[in-house]
């Protein structure tokens, strides 16, 4: 009976065997992708496409001020590990180049730098401050993380603010090529929140009134102070002091603390 059963059993595998798809066979499409990417646009982050704005062709190379900039960062590298500047350099290549990273500003430093280019392509495909398109003069990046969603007035408001003053949304750039502006993750200075980052420069602390006069002024092109926008002291507490709030004890001295 035992011996009955394991035939019954060794069949039955053999003709699932028999019934598997071979290797090349036709696959029965899925009932539904569990994918909402767009395929077409999905390698646009690491893939270089030749395009007449962003290609080998287009010469790049130092200016005198920033060649002089990039020998004193090089400079704090040893000689055998100089590689270790292509961060550095290539934000200095994209800032000289108007905010853009192009395929021609990478292949210029990794001959500067004597390293393939291949290593250069890795760090400018990887962190997201690097722009591989081109951007506007000021490019106006706007936190809403949590924190920023909850500080002060609210980041949404402060964006509502930018979308209504410049007319385009996030991921667009106005049609006189002034300022892009984009939704990103925290920016690291959450208790002065909202904020945004225009270029390198942060504006802190922001209504959407405030808002709209940065933009306004740097449209006439002038310059605007970074920092807290609301006039109080880098992220010193807003309102009244809430420590410290009398003169310390000193060195030797006793402190008895007041229990009422």
């Amino acid at each position: 009976m035992a011996s009955a059963l394991r035939q019954t059993a060794f069949r039955a595998t053999l003709r699932g065997l028999a019934s598997a798809p071979r290797w090349g066979a036709p696959r029965i499409a899925a009932a539904r992708s569990m994918s909402s990417s767009v395929p077409a646009r999905s390698d646009a982050l690491f893939v270089h496409r030749d395009t007449p704005y962003n290609n080998p062709s287009i010469p790049f190379a130092w200016t005198e001020e920033n060649l002089k900039e990039a020998n004193e960062i090089v400079s704090h590298y040893p000689e055998n590990y100089k590689k270790a500047a292509v961060i550095p350099l290539l934000h200095l290549a994209q800032k000289q180049n108007d905010n853009f990273l192009s395929i021609s500003a990478m292949n210029y430093v990794a001959e500067f730098l004597e390293m393939p280019p291949m290593r250069v392509y890795e760090v400018a495909t990887f962190y997201t401050m690097f722009n591989r398109t081109p951007v506007g003069k000021y490019f106006v990046q706007v936190c809403t993380t949590t924190p920023c969603m909850l500080g002060g007035c609210g980041a949404e408001s402060v964006l509502n603010a930018l979308q209504e003053r410049l007319g385009i949304h996030p991921g667009e750039t106005t049609p006189d090529g002034k300022f892009t502006m984009i939704e990103v993750e925290c920016l690291g200075a959450c208790s002065n929140a909202p904020m945004v980052q225009i270029n390198d420069d942060y504006y802190e602390d922001l209504t959407p009134q405030s808002m709209v006069r940065i933009i306004d002024a740097l449209e006439r092109g002038e310059h605007v102070k970074p920092g807290n926008q609301d006039g109080r002291l880098n992220a010193a507490p807003a309102g009244n002091e809430r420590t410290l709030t009398h003169k310390p004890y000193g060195p030797g001295e006793f402190c008895v603390p007041e229990f009422r």
